[in-house]
């Protein structure tokens, strides 16, 4: 299904921003975006399994990140500024 959707300049900007910040074409991000919306009302009915899925799908093309060593999430590290 095609649907043809008129939206304000600024809006537009906003959504291109954000499928360039992931790495995807708009047209692809904005049916990504729908997809989990309509999705939404259904949220409660699904199973860990399910929800595991949709997350993965959302996360692709993320660039990867090393974990945070337990120094730099240590209570100690994180408040050292303040005493």
């Amino acid at each position: 299904m095609s649907v043809m959707v008129d939206l304000p300049p600024e809006i537009e900007a906003d959504l291109a921003a954000q499928a360039a910040a992931r790495g995807v074409p708009l047209s692809d991000y904005l049916k990504l975006v729908l997809e989990e919306r309509a999705a939404s009302s259904r949220e409660k009915s699904r199973t860990p399994e399910e929800r595991a899925r949709i997350w993965r799908k959302s996360v692709e093309g993320l660039p990867r990140a090393k974990p945070l060593s337990d120094e730099a999430i240590s209570r100690e590290s994180i408040y050292a500024e303040r005493g």
